[in-house]
């Protein structure tokens, strides 16, 4: 009898592995090759391995980062990061697992059907099913129709999906993510009055941790600007001891999200994507889907975020008879792992696996016949 299914979400800068049925990833790792653990998988040196208690054995190894914008850059990279996943972390052997691996909205087919060649062939997996994290995002709300807001690292995305089945054609991709707010805001604390010894002590971890503590999403972005006075500092504290004090920083940081002009990008925001994606729904499946909006990835994660999304949406929508709700779980920023570690765990998904069998049949292609 097969063990409980892996569960594995690659992101372009994290990758989130477990257990079908456990409510958290077990292990979280950066998902960059750098140093040789002392089980002899490169890894990020900056991340304790699991498989030893003592820091990892440094050896001299140029990173690598296997994923870009959710694609695969380099699959020799993501197969040695997935074998220190199963081998280090989870301390699992995949010929005795099913695998449920993620795959971004905006994945290739043919990074598909190369990641089932990889999990099949050089990992020996029993079973593997791959799901959109759109869809998964929807399933961790305890739903299979809806439309999933996902603001990741490297990129935003919107899905809509009916009765489990991802709409292609109501897909759409933001080129304005985590990353990219984490360098506007450095650059509007350059233009800011700070000290610059302060800002020169700010790394990039703690870059992303003054803008996770301090920023927030305005439900009144010009009114704000406007009115210097309507918005409160806030302080943190460089890893050397120096302060920094936000002001309107909290609020333009995360604003691209919703202008992206603000970082010259011409296209239109996340809540006109997410409209732009209603519309592609057949009208009698749109009116169920605008009471199933659920956000996810840890860029939704900023107050203030789904409260202007659902003023955002209801605007657009003026006058269609609607009242749309945005649902919001506090556990978004890994909605699409527990979504599959929910969904891995049901008996009435067993039947959905491509097995071992199916693959060794009909070859790595049978994905896109097996998972539309």
């Amino acid at each position: 009898m097969l063990k409980p299914a892996v569960v594995i979400d690659s992101g372009s800068r994290f990758t989130r592995g477990g257990f079908a049925g456990q409510e958290q990833p077990q292990c979280v790792l950066r998902t960059v090759l750098g140093h040789l653990c002392s089980a002899g998988c490169p890894w990020d040196s900056r991340q304790q391995c699991p498989a030893t208690e003592s820091p990892p054995c440094w050896a001299a190894a140029p990173r690598r980062c296997p994923l870009q914008y959710g694609l695969v850059e380099d699959w020799d990279a993501m197969r040695t990061l997935w074998s220190h996943l199963f081998c280090c972390c989870l301390r699992a052997s995949p010929e005795e697992h099913p695998v449920l691996l993620a795959e971004s909205p905006s994945c290739p087919a043919s990074d598909r059907a190369k990641a089932a060649e990889v999990l099949f062939e050089s990992f020996g997996v029993p079973a593997l099913h791959v799901a959109n994290t759109g869809l998964l995002s929807l399933c961790a709300h305890g739903r299979v129709t809806g439309l999933a807001v996902e603001a990741g690292a490297a990129v935003s995305h919107v899905t809509s999906v009916c009765g489990g089945q991802t709409l292609r054609q109501g897909t759409r991709c933001l080129g304005v993510a985590g990353d990219h707010l984490s360098g506007h805001l450095h650059q509007l604390l350059l233009q800011s009055p700070a000290e610059p010894a302060a800002l020169q002590a700010l790394t990039k971890k703690a870059l992303t941790q003054l803008k996770e503590r301090c920023c927030y999403v305005s439900l009144d972005y010009e009114g704000e600007l406007r009115e210097k006075g309507s918005h409160h500092p806030a302080s943190f504290q460089t890893p050397d001891g120096r302060w920094i004090t936000l002001g309107k920083e909290r609020f333009c940081c995360p604003e691209p999200l919703f202008r992206p002009e603000l970082l010259q990008h011409s296209c239109p925001g996340l809540h006109q994507l997410a409209a732009q994606s209603l519309q592609t729904l057949p009208k009698h499946a749109r009116r169920h889907v605008l009471g199933n909006i659920v956000l996810s990835g840890g860029s939704s994660m900023f107050p203030g975020f789904p409260e202007r999304m659902c003023l955002e949406l209801n605007l657009l929508f003026q006058g269609a008879g609607v009242h749309i709700e945005v649902l919001a779980n506090p556990g978004r920023a890994t909605a699409a792992w527990a979504g599959g570690s929910m969904a891995a765990s049901l008996t009435s998904f067993q039947h959905t696996w491509m097995t071992k069998g199916e693959y060794q049949e009909h070859g790595a292609e049978y994905v896109h016949a097996k998972f539309q």
